[in-house]
């Protein structure tokens, strides 16, 4: 039962009631006593009624809105809710939170590998597919002879490396080739003198050091190891002339064990260029601990000669063949102006070019009888005239 509240008296006969519900407005306003108070109550519950009757069935939340709103809709004015507006409402701070399973690719790639480094790896590989840069014909693979005893073998890989240092393939196989035909064994190289040995594998760089270092490494070899070269790292690091690169790639061609990357002056450069290190290194030995922490490691072996010739036919050290190279399009540092070098510095031009013309056409025998040409005098002639002012 719909109940009314009045905010008069019993005895009050009656009270204007402004109603503003659709229920009761009408064409003009009108006096309502108290009888007419429940008229219209009476006939605002038979509305109700019909008006639920002919509407779908609706949730009992939306029913008790309804008779709450015509509960109060009967003694007071309907008023209308104004919005607050969107500045003054207070924001909601929304947490959002992913599936871990929503299959949303992850830029960064696992172990800190760069994010390209394969497509860069399969186009070196497409430009190398030919095998014809100086390090597939020249390098410490092909210098050694095929045919002698497995020992000698891997001594001719060990002194190729150390010669290559610093020095071109081209020059580094020559000076093997001298070696080998007169006799690359510990023996006969222990044997040599220092400058009939200097004399077989000049001019490769360095080479008066290089003949010092090859000299006390045949002798270490044949005290300590038998005349063999060591199977470790740490054992080929610690004869003289022989640093990591040359140790590990002594590894894999002599003893056919991957054991780290042989970083030399090219793998340093192209990895640094690719943008294939966290940060810039700068020598071979950074870049190899660099490398060595997401490479594949078997990746190892190849990536040094399939580095070596890439820049050696393309990733130039000055001036590289970025329009030829397949990677120009995602390589970091393609297509950057190398400055040349600046010119030396030279004396300023005379600034009034007209004076020295008229002092060199200037006629000579005008210019003896003004003044003669002064006599040039020697340092030596300069001191005896010195000398002999003092004496007297």
């Amino acid at each position: 039962m719909l109940h009314v509240r009045c905010s008069t008296r019993v005895g009050q006969v009656a009270q204007v009631v402004i109603m503003t519900s659709p229920y009761f407005t009408q064409s003009s306003r009108s006096v309502v006593t108290r009888s007419g108070v429940q008229n219209a109550a009476s006939s605002l519950r038979s509305k109700l009624t019909n008006r639920r009757s002919n509407v779908e069935p609706v949730s009992s939340v939306a029913m008790k809105v309804e008779e709450e709103e015509a509960r109060i809709g009967d003694c007071h004015p309907k008023t209308e809710t104004i919005p607050l507006s969107s500045h003054s409402r207070r924001k909601r701070q929304i947490k959002v939170e992913y599936d871990p399973d929503d299959g949303v690719s992850k830029v960064k790639t696992e172990h800190g590998e760069p994010p390209d480094w394969k497509n860069h790896l399969r186009c070196i590989r497409e430009m190398r597919s030919g095998r014809d840069a100086p390090v597939d014909n020249m390098g410490a693979e092909k210098c050694y002879d095929s045919e002698a005893p497995a020992r000698v073998r891997r001594f001719q890989v060990l002194i190729s490396l150390m010669l290559s240092s610093q020095t071109k393939d081209q020059v580094t196989a020559a000076a093997m080739q001298k070696l080998r035909a007169h006799g690359c064994t510990v023996d006969n190289i222990i044997a040599t003198d220092d400058e009939a040995l200097g004399r077989l594998i000049y001019p490769v760089g360095f080479w008066r050091t290089k003949v010092k270092y090859l000299k006390l490494t045949s002798a270490m070899l044949q005290k300590e190891f038998s005349g063999d070269i060591p199977d470790s790292v740490e054992g080929l690091v610690r004869l003289p002339g022989v640093g990591p690169k040359m140790a590990h790639l002594a590894m894999d061609i002599a003893w056919d064990k991957v054991s780290g990357i042989g970083v030399d002056t090219h793998v340093h450069r192209i990895s640094n260029r690719l943008g294939w290190l966290k940060k810039p290194t700068k020598n071979p030995e950074e870049t190899r601990k660099a490398l060595e922490e997401w490479l594949p490691r078997e990746l190892w072996s190849e990536i040094n000669w399939l580095l070596v010739g890439f820049g050696q036919q393309v990733c130039l050290p000055v001036r590289p063949l970025c329009s030829v190279c397949l990677n120009q399009h995602s390589c970091p540092s393609a297509h950057k102006v190398f400055p040349p070098k600046k010119p030396k510095a030279r004396s300023p031009p005379s600034p009034n070019p007209t004076s020295s013309l008229s002092i060199k056409t200037e006629p000579e025998h005008e210019r003896t009888k003004t003044e003669p040409l002064p006599t040039p005098v020697s340092s030596t002639a300069r001191r005896r005239r010195l000398k002999h002012k003092v004496n007297h």
